[in-house]
């Protein structure tokens, strides 16, 4: 059963970071500006707090729901009637990228090279997992147009990740599709088959990296977790007769037994997976080999790649993961690693 909107009036007393007065408690804040508008000092506010009561970690903060003082009234300058968080409080029109023209397909002289070379798709079980998946795919292959579809399992927003915002700015990212119900992005999917096809069809990337957005939800049970949005990914890049590599969920440093070495979210999805897939790890680990291999259908295919990590230590890019560093978990990077660069070869180049 659900529990009601925790909604509370407020006062925003900073900007950045964004933080609300409610019943004189200062109190973090985000808001999806995109959808409530902008924030100011001053501004009186409605904020979610449900979260923030509960103590949750990645999402420990307060959400603004309304700005009463200049969110009201807002409309919307487009003709479009598809809604995104539909028949919410928060329904918006969106365009689907889905019904966008595609792009011209190669020329005659090209057909050989680009069949040859056809669009993969690499599955993220973790946001955590984007930022070495995309610097991977860049070093092994500069100018890549690499893009990330985020579907539901973590955050929805499209705004909220700090480290796509990183990527983009960078040039490791081409675009961002959300896929519903998922929200925000650069361009808007009604779902994750739909954003695959339109990113190879539509957008032209070269290929996909495609998993949740930040923090990801969890029950503690075998199937109620936001890793299982990963079987889902799988099955629709499968279903395209995308070359599918899956990113594994592996952890030399948690200290859940469950999720140390191949974490039980990862070997429950090559379990109920309905096709084999290429499950990319770090060279040096025949026992993680042996049980990806024997995992479900038994037909998945262990393959060991090379990782740079100091390289990728040296990025600048984010090496931390549930407060810990890339030396205290460096399975954990290694993974998305690996992933990366498979994913180039998957194209057939070097």
């Amino acid at each position: 059963m659900s529990g009601r909107l925790d909604l509370r009036r407020g006062v925003v007393v900073s900007v950045d970071p964004l933080e609300v007065d409610v019943d004189g408690e200062r109190r973090r804040a985000w808001a999806d500006e995109l959808l409530v508008g902008e924030m100011r000092e001053g501004d009186e506010v409605v904020v979610n707090a449900a979260a923030l009561d509960l103590g949750l970690g990645s999402g420990g903060f307060d959400v603004v729901h309304v700005n009463l003082t200049r969110g009201l009234g807002g409309g919307v300058d487009s003709d479009a009637h598809v809604m995104k968080l539909n028949y919410t409080s928060l329904q918006h029109p969106i365009d689907p990228v889905e019904a966008t023209p595609e792009v011209d397909g190669p020329k005659t002289q090209d057909i050989v090279e680009f069949s040859a070379r056809q669009p993969a798709v690499a599955v993220l079980p973790l946001h955590g997992h984007l930022a070495p998946a995309a610097w991977a795919a860049a070093q092994a292959w500069p100018g890549t147009r690499v893009g990330y579809v985020q579907t539901a399992g973590g955050a929805l927003p499209g705004s909220l990740s700090r480290d796509l915002a990183t990527l983009r700015e960078r040039g490791l990212l081409v675009g961002h599709i959300t896929a519903a119900p998922s929200y925000g992005g650069e361009h808007e999917a009604l779902s994750t088959v739909g954003a695959l096809d339109a990113a190879v069809r539509v957008l032209g990337w070269d290929a996909v990296l495609v998993g949740p957005g930040p923090g990801i939800i969890g029950s503690d049970t075998e199937f109620g977790h936001g890793g299982m949005e990963a079987l889902n990914s799988a099955h629709a890049a499968l279903s395209l007769k995308l070359p599918t590599i899956l990113s594994p969920r592996l952890s030399s440093g948690d200290p859940r037994e469950r999720h140390r070495g191949l974490s039980h979210h990862t070997a429950t999805v090559l379990e109920l997976l309905l096709a084999p897939v290429t499950v990319a790890i770090p060279e040096g680990a025949p026992e993680l080999a042996s049980q990806v291999s024997g995992a479900g259908i038994g037909l998945h295919r262990a393959e060991p790649v090379p990782v740079d990590l100091d390289g990728y230590a040296a990025s600048g890019l984010p090496t931390t993961t549930m407060g810990r560093s890339l030396t205290d978990d460096p399975m954990f990077f290694e993974a998305p690693l690996a992933a990366g660069a498979r994913l180039v070869a998957s194209r057939g180049f070097p």
